[in-house]
């Protein structure tokens, strides 16, 4: 028979569809087992409205045959087959879909379920092999055709024989070269993978003889091979059932074998949507963040399936940033994919699903907040971090969809606490929420600010986070509360300005220099002598956050170094400074250094510090 030409400028295009459009080279297999399921979905269609065919799904399979010695590999299917005009169609004209006419002939009918459209996915078999047989014999006919081609050069169409109904295609593979390996493909161990990667949720049986080893009988240590028919796919996904008819346990199994997770997830969040743009989703909020959650290696994003077929393996544009510990899985058929099915197309399906899924992780969280506040808590102090950093993000975008997210531990609570649980408890006279920042709350509670505001009754919030500050400083106020550190020197704690003391002050900012922007006295220290404060939009904190970066760049707040006035202390400096200016200074330089020292800041010269202070011992 002669060889016919590809149509549609055949050898260039066929070029494209092998070397350009696909990434891995893997996806073949995908893609050959998904039309296989097409031509058995055409089959069960017809079955509904055709009592002479009877559905049964064990004889309605797919079926892959590997066979080393002649470095083929098969992919059969019992379903509705080609006939010549057909395979002329589908398989001569490069992106011509038969599953796509199919689909639009019937596209009012519930029942079809096509997964492809484009008509490239065929020809996906060119980047392993170097010549392809397609065997067909379509139902209800009594002949069959077989179709071969080496690649662009044409293709030839025959007359042949075959039993049943279905289609068999058969890669001749590529010889291996330094840089592929195409026998891998013929590894029984590879293809159960890669049938589990991308195929797991095909609902007809793919099937495989697989090798086993069994011990020989009457021996004790001699072993013999044996073959065993294995289906490879488990078929029904798991998001697809309905809540009711999963179990804990399976769920549980599911996440720690498809998360490859030794612990349970602590939250199923198992969703079905219809509407504009249909999907559902099926996910899990992990115990506690991977290995390399903080990594520049870790990639969040979910899983993207369309009809039970593997498009993404992580697609990031499903979770915000925040939200990337989460993991799970997509599955929608309204999405617009590109001619490789690897990627999306269009965005707004995509965005419509991200934005529901943002709005049902968080509604679960609430709710785990309000009803289990034991396991929330267990939860957030693993992933606070993001959470908060959400806060700050992007210039705040999310800062009100995530407030109600986040706790801070707290100066009268045991527990941590949320904004709102502040808010609530404030006086009806106090004007702030207040807050500290430093390394521990154990330390923070030290602080001589500390001290001050509690005395006052007011509840202080505890930042430990360097991502703290700069968050609520993005979310402004919370319920018309603006938020003050309680380190801040504009304080409404009372501040002393008496005449008496300004040459006092004047002096020891002469003698610090530049290390401070002022020096003052006030009231609202309680049992401490001296505190380090700071005025302007650089908090002592934030200068400690961000000269802790890896740059060159070094900040400073405008440092304000506050004086207890009604502590003995004070009388003594007030002496020194009509008596003994010098020693004045070294008092200056300690006071300065501890205050530093109380914040957690670095001395700048400690062997001059040190001095200072045996000095005025002896």
């Amino acid at each position: 028979m002669a060889k016919r030409m590809f149509k549609s400028e055949s050898k260039r295009l066929l070029d494209l569809m092998i070397n350009s459009i696909y990434t891995h080279k893997e996806i073949f297999l995908r893609e050959l087992i998904s039309n296989a399921n097409d031509a058995l979905d055409k089959l069960y269609y017809l079955s509904l409205t055709d009592e002479n065919i009877v559905f049964d799904r064990e004889n309605f399979s797919i079926r892959i045959t590997p066979d080393k010695d002649a470095r083929t590999l098969t992919i059969t299917d019992t379903g509705i087959g080609m006939d010549e005009e057909e395979l002329d169609k589908n398989l001569g004209v490069i992106a011509k879909s038969g599953s796509f006419a199919f689909k639009q002939e019937h596209e009012k009918a519930e029942d079809v379920d096509i997964i492809g459209q484009f008509g490239v996915g065929f020809y996906s078999a060119f980047m392993v092999a170097e010549k392809v047989v397609v065997t067909s014999k379509k139902f209800g006919s009594e002949e069959a055709f077989q179709w071969i081609s080496s690649g662009a050069d044409g293709y030839e169409i025959k007359p042949t024989a075959k039993e049943n109904a279905g289609t068999e295609i058969v890669l001749y593979l590529k010889a291996d070269t330094e840089d592929e390996k195409y026998s891998e493909f013929l590894d029984e161990y590879k293809l159960r993978s890669l049938v589990k990667k991308y195929s797991d949720y095909i609902k007809y049986p793919i099937k495989m003889m697989t090798t086993r080893q069994k011990l020989k009988e009457g021996t004790e240590n001699e072993y013999e091979s044996y073959q065993e028919d294995d289906t490879l796919n488990s078929m029904v996904p798991l998001w697809r059932k309905n809540k009711s008819e999963v179990t804990e346990e399976e769920y549980n199994n599911f996440y720690r074998e498809k998360f490859f997770d030794f612990e349970n997830p602590v939250k199923v969040i198992h969703t079905s949507v219809d509407g504009a743009v249909s999907y559902k989703s099926l996910l899990f909020l992990p115990a506690r963040p991977p290995f390399d959650y903080y990594t520049k290696e870790y990639k969040k994003g979910l899983q993207l399936y369309t009809n039970g077929v593997l498009i993404m393996d992580k697609c990031e544009d499903l979770l915000p940033d925040y939200f990337g510990f989460v993991k799970g899985l997509v599955d929608s058929a309204d999405l617009s994919l590109n001619i490789s099915r690897e990627m999306l197309q269009h965005d707004r399906q995509l965005k419509a699903i991200a934005s529901r899924i943002k709005k049902k992780i968080k509604s679960e969280l609430e709710a785990m907040m309000k009803n289990d506040r034991e396991a929330y808590e267990s939860f957030y102090e693993n992933f606070k971090r993001p959470l908060k950093f959400g806060l700050y993000d992007n210039y705040g975008a999310d800062k009100d969809f995530l407030v109600d997210l986040i706790l801070f531990d707290s100066s009268t609570e045991e527990k941590p606490v949320s904004l709102q649980e502040y808010v609530d408890r404030m006086k009806e006279e106090q004007k702030y929420i207040y807050y500290a920042c430093g390394e521990t709350k154990e330390k923070i509670a030290k602080l001589p600010q500390v001290e001050a505001v509690s005395e006052e009754g007011y509840e202080i919030l505890y930042f430990t986070e360097d991502v703290d500050e700069f968050a609520i400083k993005i979310l402004g106020k919370f319920a018309d509360k603006e938020f003050k550190s309680v380190s801040d020197s504009a304080s409404e704690q009372k501040e002393e300005t008496r005449e008496e003391d300004k040459d006092l002050f004047a002096f020891m900012k002469e003698a610090l220099g530049d290390e401070v922007a002022e020096v003052k006295g006030t009231t609202r220290l309680k049992s401490h002598p001296v505190c380090l404060s700071s005025t302007g939009e650089i908090s002592l904190e934030m200068e400690k956050v961000l000269n802790a970066m890896p740059n060159d760049q070094k900040v400073k707040a405008q440092r304000v170094l506050e004086l207890n006035i009604n502590h003995p202390m004070f009388a003594s400096l007030q002496t020194m400074l009509t008596e003994d200016k010098e020693k004045l200074k070294k008092y200056t330089n300690v006071l300065y250094n501890c205050a530093l020292l109380m914040e957690g800041m670095p001395i700048e010269d400690p062997v001059a510090f040190s001095n200072d202070t045996c000095d005025l011992i002896y």
